[in-house]
């Protein structure tokens, strides 16, 4: 699940859910249990070598022989501890080493035989034993669990938590950062503070440090690895976070796909928070854009990102995160029919009312909760629970994360009956339950099942009806748990939820979350669940406090409101991305708010009008500059220098103000195969038949680096929101992390590989989707392949032509997909369906093309242009052009100018007459 790491410590059974909840692991020393109590019949003692582990409620032992259980010692449970040298106690050694030992009423028995279940209590005065290996210790450990002991029989909850936090506190100012963790002698260190590392029901404190390169946490127990490292350049998102209703967390990104973030941190002071936020936020400054809802908004309502992405970025925005269970993300049922054979997506009946919250979707209890609200006093309320809570996620997710649960519910599990049992019970239970109005998590909108299965082979009881707890029971119309996830991802993006989820995001994060709308769209919660809903520092009576900030936490808190005025319907006839479960680059790169401003209206316009002109195409000026076939052309912005690619293996650069060629570069014996420009005009991006991409630097006048990517040659690239696409004759297409700011930069970049595509065949072509999420390939056995970016995962594929596929683009609305090839025809592929509706017979071989989604000019094998209606399928204009084949073309954004390359070698450059 989103928040179990991928980097899993199979082999450690200790892990920090087995201490209470807000309770910190200080330190642990390799040590012996001194027991009686030992699998052999004799009764002379043992002892069991393990880690002792002094935490601030509790010591835990963890022996390494893993059929033994780890033993917990609530330290408010000791009568006594005391160092002792008592030889009848310790008859193992003449020498007589201390030991530690501690008089408890209770002590709970963990994994026993290595396996997760219900924590098992001794209630009963025993005495152990424990020799640490280092002996000399033994004293000063004893004094700490003292000191500890103390703060754990105070009265108040209060003084105990502050004594608690003074000896934390006096932990972390006698120690400090320790800089052998930089990575590099040359680091700058820019600031250090000390932090709280968070995880689901778990803090770990320790010391922060960020320099010029990276992010470092070094958590004071060492615990689980001695330092977390984050590279600064590696970051691709942060969010100032709410912790604890207060304004004191930061969480940090290197991954655009990913629910978990790499790390989550709460400071003590929130001008720490703050600094380092501006600090990471300056240093990426070139790699990071404004996410807003508003931004996010308009990019949901033209298509441009699911129903899935968008509740995403809401939660994200909202302060909601895996994190965190006290504000987990909350997704809604959409689903209302759970007990028919199949599910009918096309009748509005299948669906759940979205303008109701689930307390209000059965009429009758709705009165009886309205009943009850109007006699209340204020602050009144009209639901005693929450739709999100950590026991309401960990209810779902309890056969993923046992320990969770566990940790949560003090070592033991629901009663079987009221565990997560079955989808149509827990539906019904939301709908009837006087006290269950819970929302769904984003789990199942996602792709793994394992919360639906018992594959851990967990004990997590009998029900009355005699039957053990397994995985949960599905509805008739899902063949299996992974059936299941895919159907509600596809009801989630069907036209009736696309059409009615802002009724719901208006009541969760919108303007029926509170006051007046809230009351009239009975969506009334428990004050204390509101941000800003209590001010906890103004609360002078620590017990108070604590006890306020516990109810809160345990009870689950809305989220933070991010509209005021009602959100608007999604415009669903334009289709623009078909991704439903996953996230992408460009998907958090949110649309400027000039998207619809009179500016693009005059561009669309100019762009209009020379497309209409099209078949008015003038030669300007025609060059040859090369020794073989044009196969690149990358122009800067102000169109004053063309780059060109070659065969010949050239990279050359020609000035239309001197109308002269300039420079000419050769990275190799080996052909070039494409080359495009990088933003702010400073580099040049070279792919090569020696299976490398080259970077030339404009400024500098030299190759700045080198990519070795491919096993074969390197056919076409795609640039798009700092990645960098490769298609090879070696099968396969490449995604690397190319961050524009960098590369111009003039520094050595890492190419971090994202993503890899096989196919069956040489890929020759490629093109990426203008928003980012789609990625279609072309092969040499003609087969079109569409691939959804986030998922890595393909859409469509078809025999789209019979020989080689030359080139594809997609139209500006993504819906469509041209492509030419050896058949001589041109056509057209829809995206949603992977359907070929079109085919345009042409009378020879078309090599490249521009398009506007209707009008199309293409270059063919006997270097003539030709401009296409699609819609009659007719040639409307022919002109003369290359004494050969028509290799590559270029058109600039606004489509005023046409730039064709050929295999007479030379570049000719058009311009539309109006």
């Amino acid at each position: 699940m989103a928040f179990i790491r991928k980097k899993e410590r199979s082999k450690e059974r200790f892990s920090l859910l087995l201490l209470d909840l807000e309770e910190y692991y200080f330190e642990q020393h390799t040590a012996y249990q001194l027991t009686t109590r030992c699998s052999s019949q004799n009764s002379a003692p043992c002892k069991f070598r393990g880690s002792f582990k002094v935490c601030s409620k509790s010591v835990i032992f963890e022996p390494e022989d893993a059929s033994q259980p780890i033993l917990k010692i609530p330290l408010k449970d000791c009568r006594r501890i005391e160092a002792t040298e008592d030889n009848e106690r310790n008859p193992f050694t003449e020498s007589k080493p201390p030991c530690i030992s501690m008089e408890s009423r209770q002590v709970y028995l963990i994994k026993d035989g290595n396996v997760v279940a219900p924590y098992k209590i001794e209630r009963s005065d025993q005495d152990i034993l424990f020799q640490l290996e280092i002996s000399r210790k033994t004293e000063d450990v004893v004094q700490t669990l003292l000191q500890l002991h103390r703060a754990s029989c105070l009265d108040k909850l209060g003084d105990q938590t502050a004594m608690i936090a003074a000896n934390l506190q006096s932990r972390l100012a006698r120690t400090s950062f320790d800089k052998n963790s930089f990575q590099s002698v040359s680091e700058l260190p820019h600031m250090e503070c000390e932090a709280e590392m968070i995880s689901p029901l778990v803090t770990n404190p320790g010391h922060v440090c960020i320099t010029d390169q990276n992010l470092y946490f070094q958590p004071l127990n060492g615990y689980p690895d001695s330092a977390v490292q984050i590279r600064l350049h590696s970051v691709r998102r942060i969010y100032k976070r709410r912790h604890g209703l207060r304004p004191l967390g930061l969480e940090v990104f290197c991954s655009e796909t990913d629910l978990c973030s790499d790390i989550y941190l709460k400071f003590y002071h929130t001008k720490d928070r703050d600094e380092l936020y501006y600090y990471i936020a300056t240093f990426l400054e070139n790699h990071m854009a404004e996410h807003t809802a508003e931004s996010y908004m308009l990019q949901w309502q033209k298509g441009h990102i699911s129903n899935y992405q968008y509740l995403l970025h809401l939660n994200n925005l909202a302060d909601r995160s895996v994190n965190d269970l006290s504000q987990y993300p909350v997704f809604p049922w959409v689903i209302s029919d759970y007990s028919s054979p199949r599910l009918d997506l096309m009748n509005p009946a299948t669906f759940r009312d979205f303008s109701k919250p689930i307390g209000a979707l059965n009429t009758e209890r709705l009165e009886r909760l309205l009943a009850r609200y109007r006699d209340m006093p204020d602050p009144r309320f009209m639901y005693g629970s929450h739709y999100s809570s950590p026991g309401y996620v960990l209810f779902y997710l309890v056969r993923v994360a046992p320990e969770h649960m566990l940790c949560l519910q003090n070592g033991r599990y629901d009663h079987a009956d009221r565990m997560f049992n079955s989808i149509a019970e827990t539906w019904k239970n939301c709908l009837e339950g006087a006290t269950d109005f819970k929302e769904l998590i984003p789990e199942f909108y996602g792709k793994d099942s394992s919360f639906l299965q018992n594959e851990l082979n967990l004990n997590l009881g009998k029900r009355q009806g005699g039957c053990c707890v397994g995985d949960v029971v599905l509805p008739p119309w899902a063949a299996d748990a992974e059936d299941f996830l895919e159907k509600l991802r596809s009801a989630l993006e069907t036209q009736y939820v696309s059409e009615h989820l802002h009724e719901w995001i208006d009541l969760v994060f919108g303007y029926k979350q509170k006051g007046s709308e809230a009351i009239a769209a009975h969506n009334v919660f428990h004050p204390l669940t509101y941000e800003g809903g209590i001010d906890c520092d103004s609360i002078e009576d620590p017990d108070q406090k604590i006890a306020m900030l516990t109810q809160i936490l345990e009870f689950g808190q809305t989220p933070r409101q991010l509209f005021t005025t009602a959100h608007p319907q999604r415009i669903t006839p334009r289709f623009h991305n078909v991704s439903t479960a996953t996230t992408s680059s460009s998907e958090l790169s949110p649309l400027s708010p000039s998207e619809d401003s009179s500016f693009e209206d005059l561009t669309e316009e100019s762009k209009k009008m020379a497309w209409s002109n099209m078949s008015k195409l003038s030669l300007q000026s025609s060059h040859k500059i090369h020794k073989e076939a044009v196969t690149g052309i990358a122009v800067t912005c102000s169109g004053s220098a063309i780059f060109t690619t070659s065969q010949d293996s050239t990279l050359k650069m020609f000035s239309r103000d001197t109308n002269a060629l300039q420079r000419s570069v050769s990275f190799s014996n080996m052909a070039l195969s494409s080359c495009l420009m990088l933003p702010e005009d400073q580099t040049v991006v070279c792919s090569s038949w020696d299976n490398n991409v080259y970077f030339y630097s404009v400024a500098f006048g030299r190759r700045q680096d080198t990519l070795m990517g491919h096993d074969d040659a390197i056919s076409q690239m795609c640039w798009k929101d700092d990645q960098l696409y490769t298609a090879s004759w070696d099968s396969t297409v490449k995604v690397w992390r190319c961050v524009a700011a960098d590369v111009n930069s003039n520094k050595r970049s890492q190419f971090e590989l994202l993503a890899e595509f096989e196919h069956d065949a040489g890929v020759n072509c490629i093109a990426v989707s203008p928003a980012g999420t789609l990625l279609a390939s072309g092969t040499k056995d003609g087969i079109l392949s569409i691939w959804d970016i986030g998922s890595l995962s393909p859409l469509h594929q078809l025999n789209c032509h019979s020989g080689k596929i030359h080139q594809m683009a997609f139209s500006p609305d993504s819906r469509h997909i041209l492509s030419v090839g050896e058949d001589s025809s041109l056509k057209v592929t829809d995206v949603q369906t992977g359907m070929l509706i079109s085919t345009v017979p042409a009378e020879e071989e078309q090599r490249c093309f521009c398009w506007d989604g209707n009008t199309v000019i293409s270059g063919g094998q006997s270097g003539d242009l030709r401009v296409w209606d699609l819609l009659s399928s007719k040639v409307t204009q022919k002109l003369p052009a290359h004494t050969g084949a028509v290799t590559v073309m270029w058109m600039s954004e606004q489509c005023s100018t046409v730039i064709t390359g050929g295999e007479d070698k030379q570049i000719m450059l058009w311009k539309p007459q109006y």
